[in-house]
């Protein structure tokens, strides 16, 4: 019988290489020693049929988002119960994924206390108000030139606008008292973010780059209206931001002009001798970019506060943080 060959090598420098390190000496500990930052009490319990929300907001994983969700939540109903602001700033997409009765119950219940959105975003919430409807299909119908070119979405929203630059008002306050004023017109204003705005003595603020909204191409615009009045609403929301101290800002579904806006106005607030070193930042997005984590989560915070991100779809997460502040103030829809 042919004995085995020995395959142990014996340790000894290879001539041109490093030997591997000797490990036998190595020191350990413990694990009941060391700190760990997931432990069972903070895991998941699966869910029962028939629970209620509470139950299962209590359920979820303490653990990342879910801390993170908690906090946001508790930063808002702080604030609510201090009489601090909370500010939302609204991309278009959240106005037309479905959610403009969870913001409007927010603002009726003065847990959101100022609004801030993009020229699209008055768009969708016009067009909800009136027709009940928003959001066409732009690749049907940018090859024809019709893209855009609905007549009562350009004439309606344009002529507000210059009504409002006369009136020496700002443009989210022009159109939301345009839809107002013509209640029969508009039978869905209930849902309007802008409407339940002006109804309330809320700000709710419009920022806008000329060009970049469909009404800019009617022949209607009016650019210095539009310009007048969205400034306007600038100094409006930097007035907003300059007393939110130990408040909240939320900016959700906003890529670039909300956070860019939102900076300038704590640059500006500062300027004018607001501390602002104990507010909350929060950026809602199903993407993360660079403005919004840079312009509101780590920069209005470094001198003081807290900043947070939440990734997620809209439609998901705006209703899960709305329900977990309503837990968390102990109130119900």
């Amino acid at each position: 019988m042919t004995p085995r060959p020995d395959r142990r090598r014996p340790s000894r420098p290879t001539r041109g290489l490093i030997a591997p390190i000797d490990v036998t000496e190595l020191k350990t500990y413990p694990l009941t020693r060391r700190h760990s930052k997931v432990r069972m009490t903070d895991f998941a319990t699966p869910w029962r049929p028939g629970g209620s929300f509470d139950r299962f907001y209590r359920s979820l994983p303490d653990i990342l988002g879910v801390k993170t969700l908690r906090a946001v939540a508790a930063a808002i109903a702080r604030a609510h119960r201090n009489g601090k602001p909370v500010i939302a700033g609204l991309g278009a997409h959240v106005v037309k994924v479905g959610l403009s009765p969870v913001l409007v119950d927010l603002l009726r219940r003065n847990i959101i206390t100022a609004v801030a959105m993009n020229g699209a975003g008055i768009i969708h919430d016009f067009e909800l108000a009136l027709s009940g409807h928003t959001s066409e299909e732009v690749d049907a119908e940018i090859d024809s030139g019709r893209f855009g070119m609905a007549e009562e979405t350009g004439r309606m929203i344009n002529e507000a606008i210059v009504q409002g630059a006369a009136d020496r008002e700002g443009l989210g306050e022009a159109v939301g008292r345009y839809i107002n004023r013509h209640k029969t017109v508009f039978r869905y204003r209930d849902t309007s973010i802008l409407s339940i705005g002006a109804r309330l003595g809320t700000p709710v603020t419009v920022h806008v780059a000329l060009g970049t909204d469909i009404i800019h191409m009617h022949p209607s615009a009016d650019g210095a209206a539009i310009g007048t009045t969205s400034l306007f609403d600038f100094r409006r929301l930097a007035a907003v931001v300059a007393g939110m101290e130990g408040g909240v800002y939320l900016n959700i579904g906003s890529a670039v002009i909300l956070p860019e806006v939102f900076l300038k106005t704590v640059s500006l607030g500062r300027n004018l001798g607001r501390s602002l070193s104990d507010i909350t930042t929060v950026n809602m997005d199903f993407l993360s970019h660079y403005r919004p984590i840079t312009n509101v989560v780590r920069r209005p915070t470094q001198k003081g506060g807290k900043g947070y991100s939440l990734i997620g779809h809209h439609e998901i997460m705006v209703p899960l943080l709305a329900a977990a502040v309503h837990e968390e103030l102990g109130s119900r829809p």
